[in-house]
Parts: C-alpha cells; sequence; structure tokens
C-alpha cells in the first residue's frame, strides 16, 4: 500500500497507509446508520406513535431519554478522553463504546407497543455507546494524517458518513413503506437489527487494522483516578491554553446552532411548509447527498486556504441558510435550502474537527477531543431549548432568526483564535 505523511509528532511510528486511512472513514460510513434510523428517521417516530402510544408526554420522554444521554457523555468525554491520553489505549475505548451502541441498538427491535422504560433505557445506552466512542474516534486524527493533510482526510470521514447515510436510508425505506400500520411494525423493528448490523461490519476494519499507538505499561491502572487528576490538571493550567479555549468558545456557540437546525428542520418541514414524511425522507437524502460534496470540497479547500478562513466561509454560508429559511414560502425552495444546508453542515463538521487537530497542543491531543466532544454535547441543550421557547411565544421562522444569533457570536469568536501550529 502507499505511504502518507506521519503526523506530528509520531515519527517514532510505522508510516500510516491509505488502507488504513480508508479504515478510519469506514468508521464514519458505519456509525451513521445508527444515527439515521434510531436517531433521525425511524426509531424516534416509531417510540413516539407506538412505544409511548402518542401519549401526551411522548415527546417529553423521547426528549428526556436523549438529554440524559447527551448529559452523560457531556460529564464523562473530558475524564475518558484524559485516561485515553495517559496511555490506556484508543482503540480499546472505542470498541467497548461501539459494543455498548451496537447490543444495545440491536435490543430496541426487542422493544413494543407501552414498553417506554426499556425503549428509553437502551436508546441512552446507545446513545451513550455512539456518542462517547466518537472522543475516541476523533482523537485518531492526528495519528493517521500530518497536520498538512488534516482537513482533507476529515473531510474523508464525514463524506464517508453522509455515503453511509444515504446508502442507509435506500436500505431501509422499503420497510418505512407502509408506515405504522400494525402489520408493518416488524419491518419497522428490523431496521433496527439492520443498523445495528451495519455498524458492526463496517466498524470492524479499524480494529482490525488501524493500530493504535499508545500503549500502556500496566492495565491495573485507575483509569478513573488518571482522568480525574488530568482533566483537573487541564483546568488548573487552561490560561496557559487559552487559544485552545477561545476556539472551543467559539465552536459551543456555532454547533449549538447547527444542532439546533438539524434538529428542528423536519418539524419545520412538516409544520410550518406541510411536508409529508415521504417528502421528508427526500428532504434527508438531499442534504446527506450535498454534505457528502461539502465534507469532500471543503476538506481539501482547508488544507490549501486554512482551516480557519474554510470554516468562516462555512459559518457564513449557515448564516445565509437561516435567513433564506426565514423567507422560504414553497417546497421547491426549502429543498434548494437543504443543498445549502448539506453543503454547509458537512464542511463546518469536517473542519471543526481538522481546525482542532491543528491548534491542539502535541500530548493533549484525546484530553482536548474530550472537551471538543463535551463543549459539543453541552451546546445541545441551549439552542433547542432557545428555539422552542421562541417558536412557542411568536412563531418557528422568528425562532430560526434566534438562532442565527449564535451562529453570529460564534463567528466573531472564531476570528480570534490563532492558528500556528505551536499556538497555546
Amino acid at each position: 500500500m502507499t505511504e502518507v505523511d506521519l503526523p506530528s509528532g509520531s515519527s517514532r511510528s510505522p508510516a500510516v497507509t491509505r488502507g488504513q486511512i480508508f479504515a478510519w472513514t469506514l468508521f464514519d460510513f458505519a456509525n451513521t446508520a445508527f444515527y439515521v434510523v434510531i436517531l433521525t428517521v425511524g426509531y424516534p417516530l416509531y417510540f413516539k406513535k407506538v412505544v409511548a402510544e402518542h401519549g401526551q408526554q411522548s415527546d417529553f420522554l423521547w426528549g428526556a431519554a436523549f438529554s440524559i444521554s447527551m448529559l452523560i457523555v457531556a460529564i464523562v468525554s473530558p475524564i475518558l478522553g484524559a485516561a485515553a491520553d495517559f496511555g490506556t489505549g484508543k482503540k480499546r475505548f472505542l470498541g467497548i463504546f461501539t459494543a455498548l451502541c451496537i447490543v444495545s441498538t440491536a435490543g430496541l427491535f426487542f422493544v413494543e407497543r407501552s414498553m417506554i422504560a426499556s425503549g428509553m433505557l437502551l436508546l441512552i445506552a446507545a446513545n451513550i455507546g455512539f456518542e462517547a466512542g466518537l472522543v475516541f474516534y476523533d482523537a485518531f486524527l492526528p495519528e493517521i494524517a500530518s497536520e498538512k493533510s488534516y482537513g482533507r482526510v476529515s473531510g474523508y470521514g464525514f463524506a464517508m458518513g453522509y455515503v453511509g447515510s444515504l446508502i442507509t436510508l435506500i436500505i431501509v425505506f422499503p420497510l418505512y413503506s407502509a408506515g405504522f400500520a400494525e402489520s408493518n411494525l416488524l419491518n419497522v423493528r428490523l431496521s433496527f437489527l439492520i443498523a445495528a448490523f451495519f455498524f458492526l461490519v463496517f466498524a470492524a476494519p479499524l480494529f482490525l487494522f488501524l493500530p493504535d499507538r499508545q500503549r500502556t505499561a500496566s492495565l491495573k491502572l485507575n483509569f478513573v483516578k488518571i482522568g480525574l487528576d488530568r482533566v483537573r490538571s487541564t483546568f488548573k493550567d487552561f490560561p496557559r491554553y487559552k487559544n485552545v479555549g477561545r476556539f472551543l468558545i467559539s465552536y459551543f456557540c456555532y454547533i449549538d446552532a447547527v444542532n439546533t437546525i438539524i434538529i428542528f428542520s423536519s418539524i419545520f418541514a412538516m409544520e410550518t411548509l406541510k411536508f409529508d414524511l415521504g417528502e421528508i425522507v427526500i428532504f434527508f437524502a438531499i442534504v446527506q447527498t450535498s454534505g457528502i460534496i461539502g465534507s469532500a470540497l471543503f476538506g481539501v479547500l482547508a488544507d490549501t486556504w486554512g482551516h480557519k478562513r474554510t470554516l468562516t466561509l462555512s459559518l457564513l454560508l449557515w448564516l445565509a441558510i437561516v435567513v433564506c429559511a426565514y423567507f422560504v414560502e414553497t417546497k421547491p425552495m426549502f429543498f434548494a435550502v437543504g443543498v445549502l444546508a448539506g453543503v454547509a453542515l458537512g464542511s463546518s463538521q469536517s473542519t471543526s474537527r481538522s481546525l482542532m487537530s491543528q491548534i491542539t497542543p502535541p500530548g493533549k491531543k484525546t484530553e482536548f477531543f474530550g472537551f471538543y466532544s463535551f463543549f459539543g454535547k453541552a451546546s445541545a441543550i441551549v439552542g433547542p431549548f432557545v428555539f422552542g421557547l421562541v417558536s412557542s411565544s411568536v412563531n418557528q421562522r422568528v425562532a430560526i432568526l434566534s438562532v442565527g444569533v449564535f451562529l453570529l457570536i460564534g463567528l466573531l469568536l472564531l476570528q480570534r483564535v490563532e492558528t500556528s501550529p505551536t499556538t497555546r
């Protein structure tokens, strides 16, 4: 296989092959089956219509389960990242959380009508596995790419993820054709098994072919104590890492807006523009397709034009999308907005990850990616709350503009981030 540049600071390790980079990107390809089926299209509606039987508290129960899982991940991410950074092995942790997600996802097949507690607990466990695993998956990036190729490798990963989303939609869509009629519920539940199997099969190459360059000399380490000590040390020394702190605060603001747009886009389409379920699935497929383009092209642009400049362009595109969504009146116009949203989504996610890799000090990669994950997860609480509050008191169009405020704040804060490789 062809060898590629070593990451900065890893000259003692064997060169990373293109095949190993491909194995890393396949994990993005694999985990989107969970994201599409369990968090976006299939299980949310199944939970509301079947498990909770359209109860008055169904939306609250769904939101509570998701929020609990995100809160747990937000709390433990810095600890897990610090422990792995100490040398306990990223791949071991990634394997544990991936297994938790896959097993819990498969378990959703057995959740039937009125099994609310089981449905919530399995969702919480699955999402913890999914989100916590991403801490360690993202932290592999500095080991498989040199600094000059962070952007394109990160972009390839996200592009593979969007390809995985599209393939997953194609596979499960026939199972959803009859909706939630009693005779079709088995098909809907089968889609949960398909998502788990898809994740298992295409995540396997990472564990088989990608080396974990960190090894621990002892398996009798107190990982929790190590993690807590490293987190305390990081907070104590955080003034030394002001540049990373500035980026994380900026990231908190703009990714909050991005997450809110994603969460409420289908609700906006259905309630404001009167989309039916089939049109929403098509809209989501369009977003994923354009996301492939955004991830790949903006990843290359980031390596040639600069990560910060490319991310700035992506956030300006998001601001334009917010304004367009406020004025949109027809379904064709909203489909066009979806194309732009996919490009902006893929570019903002991949470029954020590569910029974080660029500015993080050596020896702190995994730990700071834990904080990166923490800020991303914690931000998921604020934006949706503001959107819901404004939407209920005014309307959804004004709520969309409120999200634009978070984008603007994040964009302005981003301009204070320095991109020198030695910056702290």
